[in-house]
């Protein structure tokens, strides 16, 4: 051990508000990292294969499929292509950088086959409504999709809403996707679609300025319509990610959610509770529709179109579902400290050149606690991990050194966090004590692999008892992915 002790240390102003990347609680990574796609093409597959269209249902962006560029190449108005969806596929032919296609009724779902319709060459699958089921092959494609980058919106209608007859609805054929697959049915995405009839409703939004769902380039979300539709109940205990966005009046926290999202693997996944915001009114003839769209009581178009762009992420034009699409880099910025303050926020004194404790390389470290007395020590940068990388490993040198004589009780700790934007805990990477004191530096690594797509916070908070000192001091730290 080093033997020195923080107490007995020089803290320099200058160094105050570094942080330490291993140890402090509220460790968050900053670090501006280039987009994990060089393209910008958002590649959009739209679900019209599993009834979409039976009784008074439209849910198509336009009657030629796959391509809906074959019923008027350059679209002004929502009537140029024909549809009850059309005002959505119109919104994103014309904002620009959206490659759309349908697939067409009779169909199968594929992911990493040949045909021009199979995920592989997609960045989000759109299932509106789907009336239904998905076999088992389909199944596994949007599970595969989904765990290796892709986004999947699903977009529900109230329980008994069986457009064509053969016992099945929404409710239950979303809910069999996600329980009864071959790649995971432990509740993948946290969380199960309410068998419900919910009459009327205009569920309203949560306050959260920095969701890019609900604060994205399409506008701002404030409400959505229920013109018939149902809600989810979110378990975050079985997957952390799950948000919900916009809530049944009366609701909130885990039940009521009318729009939620999610994550699976490297992939986004977006639910909504009924097809009527995105009815646009107008299809084919014979259809009885309903303008949801254009509703003045709500925000539907914006949600609808933010949502798109968050599940397609940065776009790409080769390897649907993010495979394939993840440049190899470093991710965090001033890794060894050795520039100050730069990237990190942290606890005053932490990043630091003191040589009461050495760095491993160069001249500063991060050193949480260290005071012998009740301290609490944290240190966060924030980091956006590419949905395209399959790897991503964060990897930092621990030193602990303790005054403690105990080897049984754990009197001070360092906790390693992954958090994310709205400052909830998805996981505890690890916990160190002064149990854990030894010589010199080791190296500890973690896959962050489960958060590719995501931005995240890695949060270290070093807590110490009121007597007898333990340091925590972490060098060379590093988020590699590929």
């Amino acid at each position: 051990m080093f033997g020195s002790r923080r107490s007995t240390r020089t803290l320099t102003t200058a160094l105050a508000g570094l942080g330490l990347l291993v140890s402090a609680a509220a460790l968050q990574f900053g670090v501006a990292s280039a987009p994990a796609h060089a393209a910008t093409t958002h590649r959009i597959l739209f679900d019209n294969a599993h009834a979409e269209t039976a009784g008074n249902a439209d849910w198509i962006i336009s009657t030629s499929q796959p391509d809906p560029l074959g019923q008027d190449s350059t679209p002004s108005a929502e009537t140029d292509w024909t549809g009850a969806l059309s005002s959505w596929g119109v919104s994103l032919q014309k904002a620009g950088g959206y490659s759309l296609k349908t697939l067409p009724s009779g169909s199968g779902l594929s992911y990493g086959g040949s045909s021009a319709t199979d995920l592989s060459n997609f960045d989000t699958l759109v299932l509106p409504e789907p009336n239904t089921l998905f076999t088992t092959a389909e199944k596994t494609a949007i599970m595969n999709f989904v765990k290796n980058g892709g986004g999947l919106f699903m977009i529900s209608d109230h329980t008994g809403a069986d457009r064509n007859n053969d016992g099945q609805d929404a409710v239950e054929i979303l809910n069999d996707l996600m329980t009864n697959n071959s790649v995971d049915s432990t509740d993948p995405f946290g969380f199960s679609i309410d068998s419900l009839s919910i009459g009327s409703d205009y569920p309203s939004a949560i306050s959260d300025s920095t969701d890019p769902v609900l604060h994205g380039s399409f506008g701002t979300v404030s409400k959505s319509l229920i013109a018939s539709g149902t809600t989810a109940t979110l378990k975050p205990a079985d997957n952390a990610s799950v948000k919900g966005l916009l809530y049944r009046t009366n609701y909130s926290g885990n039940t009521g959610a009318f729009f939620l999202t999610s994550t699976f693997g490297s992939g986004r996944v977006a639910f909504w509770g009924d097809s009527s915001p995105i009815d646009d009114g107008t299809g084919q003839s014979g259809n009885t529709l309903y303008d949801g769209w254009n509703d003045t009581g709500a925000t539907n178009a914006a949600l609808a179109l933010n949502a798109t762009a968050w599940l397609a992420g940065s776009g790409t034009t080769g390897g649907g579902g993010g495979t394939g699409t993840c440049t190899a880099a470093q991710l965090l910025g001033n890794n060894g400290f050795e520039s100050g303050a730069t990237s990190w926020t942290s606890s005053s004194g932490v990043i630091s050149n003191d040589s009461g404790e050495p760095a491993r390389t160069g001249s500063y470290k991060a050193w949480l606690s260290g005071y012998g007395s009740a301290h609490t020590d944290t240190l966060a940068q924030t980091v956006t991990i590419p949905a395209g990388c399959t790897n991503a490993v964060l990897s930092f040198y621990l030193h602990i050194d303790t005054a403690e004589t105990t080897t049984s009780t754990a009197y001070d700790t360092l906790k390693a966090q992954v958090l994310n934007s709205g400052g909830t805990v998805l996981s505890t990477l690890a916990t160190y004590s002064n149990l854990n004191a030894a010589n010199g530096y080791t190296q500890r690594s973690f896959s962050l692999a489960g958060y590719a797509g995501q931005t995240v916070t890695l949060k270290f908070t070093g807590t110490e008892g009121s007597t007898l000192q333990t340091s925590f001091v972490i060098d060379d730290t590093a988020l590699n992915v590929s």
